[in-house]
């Protein structure tokens, strides 16, 4: 347990349990802020010191209020509309700067590797190589402690506001409090190297895809829940929109503790979003779920079709008003088809 300056009143000792968890912080500060290094390097060129680190309980607490008290100001006011947009800045601003530490991370990483090849006789050299790995582990130790802040505000962004955070480009690594966010360059570039790094996840992929205006939200989490029972370590893959249907998917992802693949379009026109379908193929999905949308859910609903994939498809909701449709809505075929897909194709396991 923390400390803190002001204690709240215990007057039996039912409450203990919620006095305690007021006051110690979750086990990712814990990790990050509770055991410093003895020595550590926080500046380049700097000589080793004793530095401490801010308390785990008194982080957690500011990244908790940074959240909440932005969301109490401006809820309810003509500022509200962009709550989200401010809060999704201030957790972008830990991930930018996580983003950076890894970077230097990673080049003193090389320069250690290199002096380890080259291994020369003498203080001098023996010295250098020391304070360069310190500094090292210290780069390591800032980036850990600000990766458990960013991703704690990006579950209270999720709390207040009932949406997942996620980079606008790069990937974000897995953690306790929220799902891994991976761009497909990442996921591509790792997989075509076989690596089992934090940006390949392993576990069968489902393809998720839909319209940008799509607020009927709790069939797609119902249904995303029932796929999840039957394949515990799966891989969402979605098109990788900000709104609609990919935001309640990567909602209920972050909910879920399920690692997500943002398939962003690179590239201009039509023709990006036919060859990320082609791609959906390659990755071998399990299963997809798709709602009713442009043509480019028609064709990603074909491929699948073609692939022998079961789907549970979505027509648009019934209540939805005309004129928030795109104006290239395709109307499924198959309509006997449809009505199967959801009970007889979903009886496949591949759990």
């Amino acid at each position: 347990m923390t400390k803190k300056s002001a204690k709240r009143a215990v007057s039996t000792f039912a409450d203990l349990p919620e006095l305690i968890a007021e006051e110690t912080a979750t086990t990712d500060f814990e990790a990050s802020f509770g055991d410093p290094m003895p020595l550590s390097i926080i500046e380049q060129g700097d000589e080793p010191g004793e530095h401490t680190m801010p308390e785990p309980f008194a982080a957690q607490k500011v990244c908790g209020e940074l959240m909440t008290s932005l969301f109490l100001l401006l809820e309810d006011t003509r500022l509200s509309p962009l709550a989200p947009d401010i809060a999704w800045g201030i957790v972008n601003s830990f991930h930018f700067v996580a983003g950076k530490q890894e970077r230097r991370e990673d080049r003193l990483t090389d320069i250690i590797r290199d002096m380890t090849r080259r291994m020369e006789p003498g203080e001098v050299f023996n010295e250098t190589l020391e304070s360069k790995q310190l500094e090292c582990q210290s780069v390591t130790e800032q980036r850990v402690a600000i990766e458990a802040m960013r991703d704690y505000t990006a579950a209270m962004y999720r709390a207040c506001w009932r949406r997942a955070w996620a980079p606008t480009k790069g990937s974000k690594a897995s953690s306790v409090t929220t799902a891994s966010y991976i761009s497909a360059v990442d996921f591509l570039r790792e997989r075509a190297l076989a690596k089992r790094e934090r940006v390949d996840p392993q576990g069968p992929v489902v393809i998720f895809s839909g319209p940008a205006i799509w607020h009927d939200w709790e069939p797609l989490w119902a249904k995303l829940s029932e796929i999840k029972a039957r394949i515990p370590h799966m891989t969402l893959v979605t098109t990788g929109q900000r709104k609609g249907a990919d935001a309640i998917a990567a909602a209920w992802a972050a909910r879920e503790g399920v690692p997500i693949v943002a398939f962003g379009l690179y590239g201009g026109g039509k023709k990006p979003a036919f060859a990320r379908n082609k791609k959906f193929a390659e990755l071998g999905p399990v299963e997809a779920v798709l709602c009713e949308g442009s043509g480019i859910q028609a064709n990603l609903y074909q491929t699948m079709r073609k692939l022998d994939v079961p789907i549970h498809a979505f027509h648009w909701p019934k209540d939805m008003p005309k004129r928030q449709k795109p104006h290239t809505i395709y109307t499924w075929e198959a309509e006997d088809y449809l009505q199967r897909s959801d009970t007889f194709r979903s009886a496949r396991r591949y759990a």
